[in-house]
């Protein structure tokens, strides 16, 4: 390497990983150069990428950090510049950053399936820890006074995450590929999409117009725009002309995991909750958060809002991706559906955690050349640059849904007899606002690696002697 691009690593090795569009510039040969990338076996790939999955702590920042400093800084299979517009393109499509960028390097090494094999490995361990967490919720948290006072405990950490994860998610999700810039449009159909998800706008429409008419709007077209955007509210105002009332809350969603009543989605509809979900996750898991939430909690009516909640909490404990939390979803849609099979279970945690990494899958391994001419289509770029956006606003609104079911949680509140239910149910929801509110506190005043994970092991424990409700 010449001395010139050893000043240039050095001097891009200061900015954070999600500082990626700036460089775009450089010369080609610095973003195509894969001379130094090493030819590893399968097995070698594999291993690899196995390793990274099991230090995968911390959630995607702490995840990609490792895979960059791994293979970028001290391996140096690609250059920081290279490395950057890489993550870029990652950022814009659908799926996990960090196990695309693991597909991305197998497929440097070792061809489409070397990207495969990377893929595999670095999910595979939080796949496996989740199933045995799944099992171990129906078999002993249903009825176990400990089990349940840890999770409520863990509930308003979660929500208090998710708020958390709206404010870093728009650092990144407001900002224009074009002028690499806060965009006060994007900004706009945020709160557009928060408003139209509290009238109860079906996510899909409000996703796919304010993407469309960014389109426009990028290209300086905003009378266009503005009317894509007043076509879908006029529409929205006929509706409620015709039906006297505004939607229901099963209109959020499709409908896809919609169940018998007391049963789950079966296994084909268990997967397509998970092909549809992970079609969406643009920004990362806290992304699919929405739509699994009205999928299975407000349509499907199948699991509560409450283990919704657990669900997210065990998803932090592992070593994984966090959009893996789905693998706890299907897992209690086919328990349920299997009439409480373990195998079931099983089955419906493999079928939706197939179904949500999928597109991300097929989306890498398609190859980065492909997936960068998509990006770099202005009209492309600008309808998921729109729908990034638009992402923000709704995960805002279902983290206030999150905030206010975590607070009023029942959970653990069984066998209380009537004159003391009351006394406890507010006991609980106060401390549960006091957890909140700490844990929003610490997650905004420290940055710590694997902060996330430290804060639930904390609730889990602060749980024994906050919630253990003594009868």
């Amino acid at each position: 390497m010449c001395e010139s691009d050893e000043t240039k690593e050095k001097e891009n090795d200061v900015y954070p990983p999600n500082y990626v569009e700036k460089e775009i510039e450089l010369p080609s040969d610095e973003f195509e150069d894969n001379s130094k990338v090493p030819k590893l076996s399968y097995l070698r790939i594999f291993l690899l990428n196995l390793w990274f999955g099991f230090n995968a702590w911390g959630g995607p920042v702490a995840q990609i950090a490792l895979i960059k400093d791994v293979l970028v800084i001290k391996e140096k299979w690609i250059t920081i510049p290279r490395f950057n517009r890489v993550f870029g393109v990652y950022q814009i499509l659908p799926g996990p950053e960090a196990t695309e960028l693991c597909m991305f390097f197998g497929c440097l090494s070792g061809g489409r399936f070397g990207g495969f094999l990377g893929g595999l490995g670095f999910v595979l361990p939080g796949f496996v820890l989740i199933l045995i967490f799944s099992y171990l919720y129906v078999l002993v948290g249903l009825t176990n006074d400990r089990f349940n006072a840890s999770f409520r405990a863990l509930q308003p950490i979660v929500a208090a995450m998710v708020l958390r994860a709206v404010h870093k998610i728009a650092d990144h999700a407001l900002i224009s590929h074009t002028t690499h810039r806060f965009s006060y449009w994007l900004f706009g159909m945020a709160i557009l999409a928060a408003i139209q998800s509290a009238l109860r706008f079906n996510y899909f429409i409000t996703l796919g117009v304010c993407g469309i008419a960014f389109m426009f709007i990028e290209r300086k077209i905003y009378w266009l725009g503005l009317i894509v955007i007043a076509l879908e509210i006029i529409g929205y105002g006929i509706y409620i002309g015709i039906n006297k009332d505004i939607p229901s809350l099963s209109a959020l969603g499709v409908g896809v995991a919609k169940a018998d009543s007391g049963s789950g989605p079966d296994p084909g509809h268990t997967f397509a909750l998970g092909l549809v979900a992970g079609s969406l996750s643009f920004g990362g898991a806290y992304t699919t958060i929405p739509f699994l939430k009205a999928e299975a909690v407000t349509i499907g009516q199948w699991m509560t809002v409450t283990t919704f909640l657990d669900s997210i909490a065990i998803g932090n404990i592992i070593p994984s991706p966090l959009v893996m939390f789905s693998t706890f979803i299907g897992f209690q849609a086919g328990y349920l559906w299997g009439g409480h099979s373990i195998g079931y279970g099983f089955l419906g945690g493999t079928l939706i955690a197939i179904g949500i990494l999928f597109p991300c899958f097929v989306f890498t391994i398609l190859g980065h050349n492909i997936l960068e001419k998509l990006v770099r289509n202005h009209f492309l770029a600008a309808f998921f640059d729109g729908i990034s956006g638009t992402v923000v606003g709704i995960i805002a609104v279902t983290a206030m849904d999150l905030l206010q079911s975590s607070i009023s949680s029942p959970t653990g509140l069984v066998n209380i007899p009537p004159q003391q239910l009351a006394a406890i149910e507010a006991k609980n929801s106060s401390l549960a606002a006091v957890l909140y509110v700490l844990t929003l506190a610490v997650l905004y005043g420290f940055k710590k690696p694997n902060l996330s994970l430290w804060l639930v092991i904390f609730g889990a424990v602060a749980g024994q002697f906050l919630f253990l409700n003594d009868q």
